[in-house]
């Protein structure tokens, strides 16, 4: 089974079919039978895959703010743009209209994607084939600046909500080639570790709300304790899952990470920044210092010989320090999960 960065390429796939449930559907279900050299071949495969599917109800449109000389008045006439084309002679109206479009940010990140991808060495020439008939239905729509891509604006609805699991495979994509442009080169060499922290923190919680949904899994906001409106300086506390049981909580930091531990004077230690974290955030949400809210940094395993496995209290809560091993089979990978959640709940 081919690797990627240390980790099984299956693996990143199995991980991915959480993070984006219509990944389990019929058309995506062939890929997990195939063997993948390289990570990008992959994603080109679920591009490919995900695209055409999405042709067959044709691209996705949506008003478009447009600005044009025109002839006649379509939509608001802008004044200034329009004067100035009196006084150089030009008799056109200067006009700001909606167009109902194709060519909107969404279409415009996945010709980015599809051009990215077949410029890259590791896709298989089968699949740069179908890239470039894809390629064919983005004719009318704008090439982009990747660099301007404003991620965190992009919404869905029900009109675009099949572009999810497309975009976000795209965001993978467009982010290592550009990591890889910052560190002087043009060529992608793997799934960057920014795109895998973010995986790995979604598929962690979309698991535990697919196998048990009883604990009612979810991101939450912590709010601050401090009496009065907290400083608008100081960070949102967010976990990344939260787990309930009855009365008892555990919060779960995923970190995915080159090295687990930190070494200083030859003495290897916990990264203290990430314990400060997780003690934050259970010291927040346990405001009646009641003792059932517990923390978990939950660590992808690396290829240091020593790695966190580890539980103690500290001011009266729970704190577990695991490594979750990336390298086992789904099954293996499966069942350490779930051991977490039996070990913590007894479920």
């Amino acid at each position: 089974m081919t690797e990627d960065k240390g980790i099984y390429i299956k693996n990143i796939y199995f991980m991915l079919t959480y993070a984006f449930g219509v990944l389990k559907q019929n058309n995506y279900s062939q890929i997990s039978g195939e063997d993948y050299d390289h990570i990008y071949d992959l994603l080109a495969e679920i591009l490919i895959r995900g695209i055409a599917k999405q042709l067959k109800h044709g691209l996705y449109r949506e008003y478009v703010l447009k600005h044009e000389n025109l002839s006649t008045v379509k939509g608001k006439m802008v004044i200034n743009p329009t004067i100035e084309n009196i006084l150089n002679n030009k008799k056109k109206i200067f006009c700001e209209y909606d167009e109902y479009s194709e060519n909107n940010i969404y279409n415009q990140i996945i010709k980015a994607s599809i051009l990215i991808l077949l410029t890259n060495k590791d896709v298989s020439k089968e699949r740069i084939k179908e890239l470039k008939k894809l390629l064919l239905f983005f004719s009318n729509i704008d090439s982009i600046s990747v660099e301007l891509i404003p991620w965190r604006k992009l919404h869905y609805q029900k009109s675009n909500r099949n572009y999810e699991m497309i975009i976000s495979i795209c965001y993978f994509v467009i982010k290592s080639q550009l990591l890889t442009e910052e560190n002087g080169s043009h060529k992608i060499l793997g799934f960057s570790d920014e795109n895998m922290s973010r995986l790995y923190e979604k598929f962690i919680l979309e698991y535990y709300k697919t196998h048990y949904s009883m604990l009612n899994p979810r991101a939450r906001k912590i709010p601050y304790t401090s009496e009065g409106k907290p400083n608008d300086f100081l960070p949102d506390m967010i976990t990344d899952v939260y787990l309930t049981y009855g009365k008892k909580v555990l919060i779960i930091d995923a970190k995915y990470y080159g090295r687990t531990m930190q070494e200083k004077y030859s003495k290897k230690s916990f990264h203290s920044n990430n314990y400060n974290q997780i003690f934050s955030y259970v010291n927040h949400a346990d405001r009646n210092h009641s003792g059932d809210v517990n923390g978990m940094l939950l660590y992808a395993k690396t290829n240091e010989s020593v790695t966190p496995n580890d539980s103690f209290q500290d001011a009266g809560n729970v704190y577990w320090i695991r490594t979750l091993d990336l390298n086992k089979d789904s099954k293996e990978l499966s069942n350490e999960l779930n051991e977490i959640v039996n070990t913590v709940f007894g479920v």
